[in-house]
């Protein structure tokens, strides 16, 4: 017989009580109730709940202390914050403390029963991990690495996936942000809907309105039909925006409505469309010296930066590397039919030694490159082609191999070194090849005619 939920819902207007009161009981769920913190502290320790609802305002303190008091004492239990109408600094506030999330006054009721119903889900996530892992795995990829900072991570990883709260995951390019982001969608409540990732560098500015949240017929020359947006496609689930600092200002401003209003509006509607989407975000670059050149705005950066995840580098997790390598070589020889792939200790401890710039997806082409190449039944050392200008530290020293040339001269080489490999392994495709790079598509065109680069 399933267990009926039992939620606590702590405000001290009794109207309201009673409208959350009845609402959670059409959706048979059991509930508790109290107008302070003391009351609420009270049932906590008498009863097991699976889920807490609580005012900002209440008379003997305010409901971020609650919060702060259920993350010490009742750590899994999911509870949720209703703010006055716009207050989003509070908000963000209480995320921060530990928030599953937050409701706005007037409470929509639709909005409720959809807050409730993916909090009720976290009890069942470890039920649903087959169907959650299973999707996760269609890409094959996962989080390898056993040394501290990973272990962080990882906890980390589950910790927010129990959340609401959007999160900012900042790293180097090639270092896996959208698995983090992945991991973080399938491992909680809304892993049975759609994780929708979006390079925001690789929209042309003009479409970006459209390709967010969608148009009606007519609204603009070439729009023969409706089209749904990004935020739609992702209505239940997570929205994934890598490389957030590519927006243009303008659509900086409409993204950040649409987030705290937590709705849309097509391009040539007439009134605003509700949706329920997590949005996570990523980007290689500093937000936070962009904001201060005045390149993204501050509001937008504190609303998607409620929580930040940093994903290391390579580098950073060097006794990762031989285990990661022998992950992505099991990959890649499932990949190309290859069976029995070996790599010799020789070629694990040049890695080991290498600076990885462009950290795990360099590790991928370096290996794919090798596996190719490689003439004996396993992976030498020769057969790895590391780059002879790249940044190698020999005790304690960095050389560059800069052989005297300018600083800028030498940089330019580099980049144009960088930028013909990617092409050349993407056979001339410009787009593929910035994405390799983990750069826009805009900002791979200015590099092609900043450093004379052209294609026949």
């Amino acid at each position: 017989m399933t267990k009926t939920p039992l939620a606590l819902i702590v405000d001290d207007e009794p109207d309201i009580l009673q409208l959350l009161g009845i609402t959670l009981s059409r959706m048979n769920i059991d509930t508790h109730k109290a107008e302070t913190i003391t009351q609420a502290k009270q049932l906590l320790g008498q009863h097991t709940f699976d889920f807490c609802l609580t005012d900002m305002r209440l008379p003997d303190g305010d409901g971020i202390d609650l919060i702060k008091f259920i993350q010490k004492k009742h750590t899994q239990l999911p509870v949720a914050l209703i703010t006055a109408h716009g207050n989003m600094e509070t908000a963000i506030d209480a995320m921060k403390a530990g928030a599953f999330d937050f409701l706005s006054k007037p409470v929509d009721l639709t909005a409720l029963r959809t807050l409730i119903s993916n909090a009720l889900k976290l009890n069942t996530l470890p039920v649903k991990k087959t169907v959650s892992t299973s999707k996760l795995n269609k890409s094959k990829k996962q989080l390898i690495g056993d040394t501290d900072i990973m272990k962080t991570l990882k906890q980390t990883i589950l910790k927010l996936a129990r959340s609401q709260a959007p999160v900012y995951i900042n790293g180097e390019s090639g270092t896996g942000k959208e698995l983090v982001a992945k991991l973080i969608h399938y491992k909680g409540p809304r892993a049975e809907k759609a994780f929708i990732p979006v390079n925001c560098g690789a929209i042309p500015s003009e479409l970006m309105e459209s390709e967010f949240f969608g148009h009606k017929k007519g609204s603009f020359t070439g729009a023969i039909a409706d089209k749904k947006g990004l935020f739609q496609a992702a209505n239940g689930g997570t929205l994934f925006l890598d490389e957030v600092a590519e927006l243009p200002l303008a659509m900086q401003v409409k993204l950040l409505r649409a987030i705290q209003e937590k709705s849309i509006r097509p391009v040539g509607a007439d009134t605003e469309i509700p949706v329920d989407t997590r949005i996570l975000s990523a980007s290689h670059r500093d937000l936070l010296e962009l904001v201060h050149q005045g390149d993204f705005r501050q509001d937008l950066f504190y609303r998607i930066n409620v929580i930040e995840v940093n994903v290391p580098a390579l580098r950073e997790r060097k006794a990762d590397i031989a285990k990661l390598t022998r992950y992505l070589l099991e990959q890649l020889a499932q990949m190309h039919g290859i069976e029995n792939v070996q790599i010799s200790q020789a070629a694990l401890d040049k890695l080991a030694e290498y600076h990885f710039p462009g950290n795990i997806r360099e590790l991928e082409n370096i290996l794919e490159r090798a596996l190719t190449l490689a003439s004996q039944e396993s992976i030498q050392a020769s057969d790895l082609n590391l780059p002879k200008n790249s940044r190698e530290t020999t005790n304690g020293l960095t050389s560059t191999g800069r052989n005297n040339l300018p600083l800028d001269e030498y940089l330019a080489n580099i980049e144009s070194a960088e930028i013909l490999a990617a092409l050349e392994t993407t056979r001339g495709n410009k787009t593929k090849a910035a994405k390799a790079l983990g750069i826009s598509f805009r900002a791979m065109r200015y590099k092609l005619d900043k450093l004379d680069i052209h294609l026949d």
